[in-house]
């Protein structure tokens, strides 16, 4: 557990990709994930810190991945294994369910919504330090998938730039166990300032949900 506080005018929640193609049933990379999502509780979780968190008045930014679009690569010099597989599988594919927000996690008035990042960082090459910025966050709680690239990479970033970084443990989820141990237990202790359970995230907000 953490001493940390949470000020609602300085707190902002940050949900990495809350694709249908990674947590809804039927989606892309639904099936790589449901052991983990299923294990964790993920969407559950993640829905239960979403609420806390508007509860508080602590505002939600989303940082969403790139969408595929036919011709989004071409001429690139260098591409990594995961952003090839992501092109063979067409994810979050631009104009089709895959590439829409799971419907608990639609962006409702007074949230923010970052350009969409290419690789795994939500902040490089987008306006998502601005965002923050502006809204005079300096501490974001950490939520989303996947644990070992968009989440890890957002975490290590966020630090890098100086925010307090609470990564919530059971609202992630990988492709696997090892996956999401590897960010927890080897990354986050040296980036994370709170590494938290969903449960200890809402009492540190105050209470629970709704």
């Amino acid at each position: 557990m953490s001493d940390a506080v949470y000020e609602a005018e300085a707190t902002g929640l940050l949900i990495v990709d809350p694709y249908n193609d990674f947590i809804s049933e039927g989606g892309k990379l639904y099936g790589y994930c449901e052991a983990t999502i299923k294990r964790l509780n993920t969407v559950e979780n993640m829905k239960s810190v979403m609420a806390a968190c508007r509860k508080a008045g602590i505002r939600v930014f989303i940082a969403p991945h790139h969408r595929w679009c036919k011709g989004d690569f071409l001429r690139w010099k260098h591409q990594p294994p995961a952003q090839m597989g992501a092109d063979r599988a067409m994810v979050f594919a631009e104009g089709t369910w895959g590439g829409e927000f799971h419907p608990d996690f639609k962006p409702q008035q007074g949230d923010a919504v970052a350009q969409q990042h290419w690789l795994s960082s939500g902040f490089h090459n987008t306006d998502l330090d601005l965002l923050l910025k502006q809204s005079g966050i300096e501490k974001v709680i950490v939520v989303g998938l996947r644990a070992n690239t968009c989440i890890d990479s957002t975490m290590r970033y966020a630090a890098e730039l100086g925010y307090h970084v609470t990564l919530v443990t059971d609202a992630i989820a990988a492709f696997n166990s090892e996956e999401v141990a590897m960010t927890v237990d080897v990354s986050a202790p040296a980036y994370a300032s709170a590494i938290l359970s969903t449960k200890e995230v809402i009492a540190a907000l105050g209470g629970t949900p709704g």
